[in-house]
């Protein structure tokens, strides 16, 4: 087989083992939800799937559901639950809208009641109720995206300006109980950034989002810098958390398939958190080192990267990271590098990632592109697509972060 053949090999069969259904099915099979009803809420871009796999769960004790996902990643109607489809990632009317529906139907619960909530990557954006207007929180959206701030630094902040993050979520729906099933898209696992938090104790402090807005001098107003200062919960006496999946998973199932398909197979880390270029010029690295050594290698690095834009072009973190890489294994063969989101939507584009090997650059200055000014103009996404270097999954229903893979081949 191709090393390209290999490649959507590792693709596909990495993703297929990461879906949330089983994780959902081993979080709920046999768990007993007290005597009162049961009401699922699900968040996230992994959500419409881990609703459909605990809709069917729990059958006749659901009377109520409440799903709130990305645009495009709905695919249908499920039983007894409202659908809503929002913005990702700066929440828009449709996130508004599912987020009301879910706080509308925790109102008024009883201590025996149990909500199942089902939290996945992309909530802080997919559920939201903002105490400030909600052009400002776009605003400031955009700006965190644009300034290089990290999830967990967005995230501190975001969760002070919204009526349902940082445990809020999990207040509303007490007394009744809730059982939160989380698929971690946060290096680490922490709980309380995942989704913003909606249910569980926030560790972060009032402190530290003051420090977050003035490192990179957000544009706040005094509403907004009041909110700052409004501690949030920390602590919950109703909510019993479980952790389903989490990028570790994720760089396991594609080292399985590496190392099924005959490569010497080595997970770099699971916790990769730089600058997508930075990221991809590493990896080149990696392979020149190792390139010359005539073995079949495959070198996996998970985690989530990110972007600082420069310019005005269309891309995500991992056709960026594949474009970077592209610059460092010119000229060799048998080389292969490729990122991907494991939701299948890297950026605000319809690919899920980029693949790139040692002709790749060749190919886009004949295209007249060099890769420095397409870095430049953050337009990974059109270069990539004039060469056939984009990955297209469509919408996973999944959402455990990135993973980038090195493979090199050794001639047969």
């Amino acid at each position: 087989m191709s090393i390209y053949t290999d490649a959507q090999e590792i693709i596909h069969s990495a993703l297929e083992a990461c879906l949330p259904d089983q994780a959902v099915r081993r979080a709920l099979e046999g768990k007993e939800l007290g005597s009162g009803r049961v009401f699922l809420v699900a968040l996230g871009k992994a959500a419409w799937q881990m609703a459909r796999c605990a809709a069917e769960l729990l059958g006749p004790r659901l009377e109520q559901g409440v799903v709130v996902t990305k645009h495009g990643h709905s695919q249908g109607d499920i039983p007894r639950c409202q659908v809503f489809e929002g913005g990702h990632p700066v929440p828009d009317e449709g996130s508004f809208r599912g987020t009301r529906a879910a706080m509308e139907l925790v109102q008024d619960l009883a201590p025996q009641d149990t909500v199942v909530l089902l939290v996945s990557g992309g909530g802080s954006a997919l559920f939201e109720r903002p105490l400030i207007p909600a052009e400002e929180l776009a605003q400031l959206t955009s700006a965190l995206l644009a300034c290089g701030a990290d999830i967990v630094e967005m995230n501190t902040v975001r969760k002070r300006l919204s009526a349902v993050k940082g445990g809020r979520f999990a207040q509303l729906c007490a007394p009744a109980q809730v059982y939160s099933i989380v698929l971690s898209d946060i290096l680490g696992d922490p709980l309380d950034m995942i989704a913003s938090g909606p249910a569980y104790p926030d560790r972060s402090t009032c402190a530290q989002a003051r420090a977050i807005a003035e490192k990179y001098q957000l544009p706040l107003s005094g509403q907004a810098r009041a909110l700052l200062d409004q501690e949030t919960p920390k602590e919950l006496d109703n909510v019993e958390t479980v952790i389903t999946g989490s990028v570790r998973e994720l760089c396991s199932a594609a080292a399985a398939v590496c190392q099924r398909l005959g490569y010497e197979t080595h997970i770099l880390t699971d916790q990769l958190c730089c600058q997508a270029r930075e990221a991809g010029s590493f990896l080149a690295s990696i392979a020149r080192t190792h390139g010359q050594e005539g073995r079949s290698l495959a070198f996996l690095a998970g985690g989530e990267t990110v972007v600082l834009l420069t310019g005005k072009g269309l891309g995500g973190r991992n056709q960026e990271l594949a474009l970077s890489a592209a610059e460092g294994i010119s000229g060799m063969e048998n080389a292969l590098i490729f990122s991907l989101g494991s939701d299948g939507t890297d950026g605000p584009t319809d690919a899920a990632g980029g693949i790139v090997d040692g002709q790749t650059r060749g190919k886009l200055a004949q295209a007249g592109l060099t890769i420095h000014q397409v870095l430049a103009d953050n337009d990974a996404y059109h270069a990539l697509e004039k060469v056939g270097g984009l990955i297209h999954t469509g919408p996973t229903g999944t959402n455990v972060n990135d993973v980038a893979v090195v493979l090199l081949k050794a001639d047969n």
